[in-house]
């Protein structure tokens, strides 16, 4: 009687215990982190620009917009931070991906960290991720792959191994561990591929095929667009939509982005508007520099589709009102000339050696398209379609970084400045609201590990695992301080920057350092550092402290030669 009675209530207890974990998996949400690329902060619709953005509009309206989170003003690292909570240099990606022969610029993700999907996944979540990984130096088909999205804890993947390339056609596009063709892909055959569109179709796929097989089972997903990194390709039906939007230059919509911006509430409009950079009476070719606009603006009409596209599968499946929705971008508006230079013509015929369409592609500046048209680049040559490999060039970045000064590499506040949109009906009671404490791209991992009640590890198969920098959104979700108990750091290229409370001290590479007060200027217009020496000295010294214990010294490694091979 006795053993029956203690085997009923192990059943009871088993039954209570299994009702218990499904009950958990109801209620732990879905996570989506959104990141596009090279895009300043006032883009979006929502964040004062006039490119239309209706999906990422309509989440902002639903859910809260941070003013003043940061990035790290550059790609890798920022992919890294993302990935780890950590800063870039303690995860080893410090710059690019080069070994510079120290290990806070390794150009490999180390395995002092874990990623977000390696958090997750031992609390039961489904990881998956597409779009661009960049965080590995290996990007040959042969591998090594030991820091590929599938070794680093997801579960799916579909998209590039390396930073940048054709939209039409791009380099290192992988499938899980396998590197693919567009062209000879027997899973995905679109009648015109084009990557964002891709990106956008797999992610829904991901949430439809995890929502019919794991339906009790939260998951991760990790969307990473490279919409709007050079080169400037885009549908034509996108860029018709921006016909004549441009054509009087770069100050009436640096005036409108700087006005809006301030009406939203996102800025205060006693802040001095930094200066517009370049004179359109000046421009020669004014039909192919709004041209280039147009194209840029078409590329994040066309992400923010498949954005839309994404929240409708969500809503498809019953999983949008459980699901935190983190929208962001790597760096600010880039400057970077890519394909701005020359007279460019354009040939009338292919005139190199075709390349077949099963062929395995890893150039991120394509030497030709596959029917053996030469890549066609400067100023003559109007971008958008595949054959071309322009960027859009520093005037039009410096509208993209209204109203602040600077640019991706740098870290004053239009290198490092990012829209935060956050986005979860059962999480996130503040609705179209903004809030203004300053956060950054380490705080993403605590507030995964937080909302999902994961368990952040100290080790990993006997290899100590880094602290994690961040601090979790999770109180701003409910109108609530953040708490941060340290400042917020930089450096990229020798720039630097701390974040303390209203005080920002920032330098470029061997420059003094400058102090701004960003309570009264977060445009970084007046420079105070001579009338406060005391709050120079004591920033400078946390700096340097932090930096020490970061693996960010000695301050010039990003610069060293490459390593000789052995």
């Amino acid at each position: 009687m006795l053993a029956r009675l203690i085997a009923a209530l192990f059943v009871a207890q088993t039954i209570l215990f299994g009702e218990c974990l499904v009950s958990a998996a109801e209620t732990r949400p879905n996570i989506i982190v959104i990141l596009s690329d090279d895009m300043g902060f006032s883009d979006l619709g929502c964040y004062g620009g006039e490119i239309k953005t209706p999906h990422l509009d309509q989440l902002a309206a639903n859910g809260l917009r941070f003013s003043q989170f940061y990035n790290t003003a550059r790609c890798c690292p920022t992919r890294a931070s993302l990935l780890s909570g950590l800063y870039p240099h303690q995860a080893g990606v410090g710059h690019m991906m080069e070994d510079r022969g120290h290990d806070g610029y390794r150009g490999e993700l180390n395995r002092r960290c874990v990623t977000v999907a390696e958090a997750l996944k031992p609390a039961g979540y489904g990881t998956y991720m597409v779009g661009k990984w960049h965080v590995t130096k290996h990007i040959q088909p042969a591998g090594p792959k030991n820091n590929w999205p599938l070794q680093r804890g997801f579960d799916r993947f579909y998209g590039t191994i390396t930073g940048a390339g054709s939209f039409y056609d791009p380099g290192t596009l992988t499938r899980d561990n396998t590197m693919i063709s567009p062209f000879n892909d027997p899973e995905y055959k679109p009648e015109q591929y084009y990557y964002t569109e891709a990106l956008a179709d797999h992610a829904v796929r991901f949430v439809d095929e995890h929502t019919a097989q794991k339906k009790d089972q939260p998951f991760f997903l990790y969307v990473a667009f490279t919409a709007a990194h050079w080169p400037m390709h885009a549908l034509e039906r996108d860029i018709a939509k921006y016909q004549d939007q441009y054509n009087d230059g770069y100050e009436p919509i640096r005036h409108k982005r700087a006005q809006r911006t301030a009406e939203l509430g996102l800025i205060n409009s006693n802040w001095a508007v930094n200066p517009t950079v370049g004179n359109w009476s000046d421009v020669k070719h004014k039909e192919w520099e709004s041209r280039c606009m147009q194209v840029y603006a078409a590329m994040i009409d066309n992400m923010d589709q498949g954005i839309g596209r994404i929240v409708e599968s969500l809503k498809k499946n019953g999983q949008l009102d459980n699901t935190l929705i983190l929208y962001m971008q790597d760096n600010g508006g880039c400057q970077e000339p890519i394909g701005r230079q020359g007279e460019g013509k354009r040939p009338a015929i292919a005139s190199l050696n075709p390349i077949a369409k099963e062929t395995l592609r890893t150039d991120v500046i394509p030497k030709q398209n596959r029917a053996g048209v030469p890549t066609l680049q400067g100023l003559h040559v109007m971008p958008g379609p595949e054959d071309t490999y322009i960027a859009y060039g520093l005037n039009w970045a410096n509208v993209s970084n209204t109203p602040f000064r600077e640019y991706k590499h740098f870290v004053h506040e239009g290198g490092i400045s990012t829209p935060l949109i956050a986005h979860w009906p059962t999480g996130i009671k503040r609705r179209g609201e903004i809030d203004h404490q300053p956060g950054h791209l380490i705080d993403i991992m605590a507030t995964c590990v937080d909302i999902t009640g994961s368990k952040y590890p100290p080790s990993v198969e006997g290899q100590p695992i880094q602290s994690l920098e961040g601090t979790s959104l999770q109180p701003a979700f409910k109108g609530e301080l953040l708490g941060r108990k340290q400042p917020i750091f930089w450096e990229h290229e020798g720039n630097r920057a701390i974040r303390d409370g209203q005080w920002k001290l920032v330098a470029k590479e061997n420059s003094q350092w400058e102090l701004y007060d960003m309570v009264v200027d977060r445009t970084e217009t007046k420079n105070v550092a001579t009338q406060h020496p005391e709050i120079v000295a004591r920033l400078s010294k946390k700096w340097s402290d932090w930096a020490e214990r970061a693996n960010v010294l000695p301050l010039g490694t990003w610069r060293a030669e490459k390593p000789k091979k052995k």
